[in-house]
């Protein structure tokens, strides 16, 4: 069941315990945690999982840590269709999912994109209402079908993701 809530403040402070765990266990590969997502966007409705970005030196330095993340309760899913990624997840007692690790080398892409759509959002209240509706209403007709819920914000979110890198690069 696709699940899309009001934003809860306490979100924060969720990304901020677990972000100590997950930089314990990661140890020297790590360059930097975000607080990534539609849960680190104040206001923005969003599906209540924990999104980090995990920024290391290198995939092959995160693999050989990748048992300490899986001794916090997170399952690696290696790729998981995103080249040059590594990807974890982890289920609350009900098995419900709770949290997200989308790591990546430091200074790539992907990180780029990820961080550009955040502060973008966060600087646009305007777009992240829009982004809320639309995860609202995606939710409402797509209860069962993560698939069809991810589609369906494909559109937007690849759209914005260019807008948002442009004006980070406007920032500079």
């Amino acid at each position: 069941m696709i699940r899309v809530v009001p934003h809860d403040p306490d979100w924060a402070a969720q990304y901020q315990a677990e972000a100590r765990q997950v930089t314990a266990a990661v140890g020297a590969p790590l360059i930097a945690l975000h607080h990534i997502g539609s849960t680190s966007v104040a206001g923005l409705a969003a599906k209540p999982i924990i999104d980090m970005l995990l920024e290391v030196t290198s995939l092959d330095a995160l693999d050989r840590v990748t048992p300490a993340i899986e001794h916090l309760g997170y399952e690696a899913m290696g790729e998981f269709g995103i080249s040059g990624r590594r990807y974890f997840r982890r289920d609350d007692a009900q098995g419900i999912r709770s949290h997200q690790i989308h790591a990546f080398a430091a200074d790539t892409a992907n990180v780029r994109r990820h961080l550009a759509f955040r502060d973008y959002l966060r600087a646009h209240r305007a777009v992240a209402d829009q982004y809320g509706l639309l995860k609202q209403q995606l939710a409402q007709q797509h209860p069962a079908d993560l698939g069809a819920y991810n589609d369906g914000k494909d559109s937007f979110v690849k759209e914005h993701e260019r807008i948002a890198l442009r004006w980070v690069d406007d920032q500079r």
